[in-house]
Formats: C-alpha cells, structure tokens, sequence
C-alpha cells in the first residue's frame, strides 16, 4: 500500500503518521514536544510510526514558525532549542526520503481544503486562532508559501496602524486582539475574573482599543468618551460592593505576578483567568468577557475582509483552541464581518468553522507530501 510520512511539530506536542492516497490514516503516534533534545523526540517518534510498516514514498512536515524554506531550517518561537535548524534535511538525511516543509497553519489550511470543511474551495483562508494566531491560503488546490515560506501571516496582519503594540514589534497586529491569552488579558485588564459577573467594561465592546492601560501611548490616537482608557464616566463597578474598580495599572484588576488574586479571600483564584473560561463566561452573559470576543473578532472580521479584498478568497476555515467557543467566536465575528466588508465579492465569503481540528496538520503535511511525490520529476 502506498503511503506518505506526514509529521506535525508545535510547542506542546509532536505527530506523526502514515497516510494513504484516500488521507486514511494508517498508523500514526503522539508524544509532547521536549524543551531540549526535539530531533531526538522526533526521530524515535518517526521509528515508532514507520516500523515494521508500509514503506512511505515522501515526508511532508508542518512546523512552526518562523521558518526559511530555501534553506529548509525554522525557529519556532515556542521551542527555543531550535534557531536556524535545518529541520528539512535532518528529517531527509534520517529517513532517505523526499522531504517537503511547511508552516503548520499553511498544513492546517492545506489539510481542511483536502478532507475538512474547505474541500471544493478554489480560494482558501485557513485560520489557527489559539496562542497565536497563524494563517495559509490554498488557491486553485496548491498552497501560497512565499519566497522564505512565511506567506499567511494573517495574525500579525496590522488592523490599527494606531493600536498596541505587538509581541512581534509590530502594532495593531490582529493577534494583539483576536488571540486567546490577548482577549483573555484584555477581559482582566477590565475588571473580569473568572466565574463571577463584571460590570461596564474599558473601550468600545467590539471595537480595538487604543494603548493598553499602563503602557505609554506611543503615537496620538482617538479616544473614546471618557479618557485615554476608553473609560465610560464613572467607571467600572464591582458589582458585589457597588464600588469603583480601578483599572489603572497596578490596580485590583491587574493579575499580581503570583496569579490572579480572590479579593474575597486574598488566596489565589482556582481557576486560570484564560480563553477557555473567558469563552464560558462570554457564553453566560458577562459583559466584560463578551467585549472581548466582539473586540476580538471584529479584528479578525478586518483581517479577513482585507485578505478577501486581496486574493479574492471564497471560503475561511477557522481552527484552534478559541475556535472551541462555538457560536461565541463565530457569532459576533460574522456580524463584524458584516458591517466591515462591503464589496459584494467580500460580503460574499463563507466562514466555517473546522472540521479535521487537532488532525488538519496531519492531513496537510500528508496533502504537502503527496503533492511533492506527484509532481517530482
């Protein structure tokens, strides 16, 4: 039986499989991602999956990012052991194969136009909306990489020329915005804590805000009513004592460095403030938590809007852990989407949500590794 090596490399977690023609899965194996000694992990990872097994033709690798195609090496910014690693010919030398490699959001996007909700899409948006945000575009059945491989940065895409500042050192990024731990500290910044309401948050529900509170403004911006925190008049109120919150820097809504804090108690919360409990809390009515989704979203609902604008694409596919929320991502985000875009061919893009999930990376590397045995001479 013919078969493709596809291996899928994050910050937490390592995969590998052997995959057919179909994209059935024939064998395949798991194991998380070591601060140090990755090749190691990954070459007894490979020895696990291909022994004793159908002979592949081709290996195709999704890692990620940043990574240089023409040299074949990544720098993944969650596994430090790795700069400039020549991944791709560490991989061909130990196996003998044909090896093609990828970024794993353009192998996320690669595998949902193969076997998931973008099959049939002649034009293909694939978002990863989790720790980041990463992104890959199919056109006409073939993945877009660039020169280097880094094409589909969607999250680091500028929707505020004057908004925060990027980890990146950009600013605006939508990631800034859209990603889980941004809405997460976003939501904390404005008086949300896990499991309890909130009251009025800071800044437009829905739209970015300007600097965050406690970091210095770097160029001029608009501000909403009520001060350079788009704070309404008067404030936040806890709404069990009927008191101001303070959202200044340092203040009670500020996580201290130990974790946030019960002010009941002044023992440590039980629960992470983090997108999994904001999305929970967004789905039962908090305000705070449900302006972060709509800001969020609607810098994604910018993102995808000026991306359709470009390339013209039909359908977007959104994965990732915060894409788990359901209809409290996809909600909001298509009513964005809704009031931002305005040509018809941009009004006219469809948005589903994933349906490979945690197997799209897989999928894609196979599709990567396929289309490179195909079409080798």
């Amino acid at each position: 039986m013919n078969c493709v090596l596809a291996i899928d490399i994050g910050g937490t977690k390592l995969a590998a499989a052997l995959v057919d023609e179909a994209g059935s899965v024939l064998r395949s194996a798991t194991r998380p991602t070591p601060r140090t000694e990755v090749m190691a992990a990954l070459t007894a990872l490979i020895a696990e999956v291909t022994v004793d097994g159908p002979p592949p033709l081709a290996v195709g690798i999704g890692c990620a990012g940043p990574l240089d195609l023409a040299e074949g090496t990544v720098s993944p910014v969650n596994m430090p052991s790795w700069r400039g690693f020549p991944l791709r010919d560490e991989v061909q030398a130990l196996t003998g194969l044909p090896t093609v490699l990828a970024g794993d959001a353009q192998c996320f996007a690669l595998g949902e136009h193969w076997l998931g909700a973008g099959q049939g899409s002649r034009a293909l948006l694939g978002i990863v909306v989790s720790t980041g945000i990463g992104g890959g575009l199919v056109i006409d059945g073939a993945p877009i990489l660039g020169p280097t491989g880094n094409a589909g940065h969607v999250g680091h895409m500028s929707v505020d020329p004057y908004g925060e500042r990027c980890e990146c050192g950009g600013r605006g990024c939508v990631e800034r915005y859209a990603s889980g731990p941004n809405m997460a500290r976003w939501a904390t910044e404005n008086g949300w804590t896990p499991g309890r309401p909130t009251g009025t948050p800071t800044g437009k529900p829905g739209e970015p805000a300007d600097e965050p509170t406690g970091e210095p403004a770097v160029a001029p911006v608009d501000t909403p009513a009520g001060g350079p925190t788009g704070q309404p008049p008067g404030g936040p109120t806890d709404t069990r004592t009927g008191r101001p919150v303070d959202t200044r820097a340092g203040g009670p809504t500020r996580e201290p460095a130990g974790g946030a804090m019960d002010a009941a108690s002044g023992g440590p919360t039980a629960e992470p403030a983090d997108a999994r409990a904001l999305a929970r809390d967004a789905a039962a009515g908090d305000p705070v938590a449900v302006a972060a989704f709509e800001r969020g979203t609607r810098a994604l609902a910018g993102m995808i809007a000026s991306v359709t604008a470009g390339v013209e694409v039909t359908t977007v596919v959104i994965g990732g852990g915060v894409s788990a929320a359901g209809k409290v991502l996809f909600g909001p985000l298509e009513r964005a989407l809704d009031d931002i875009a305005g040509l018809p061919f941009v009004r006219a893009v469809r948005i589903q949500p994933s349906t490979l999930r945690v197997r799209a990376g897989l999928a894609g590397a196979a599709s990567l590794a396929w289309r490179h045995h195909t079409h080798s001479p």
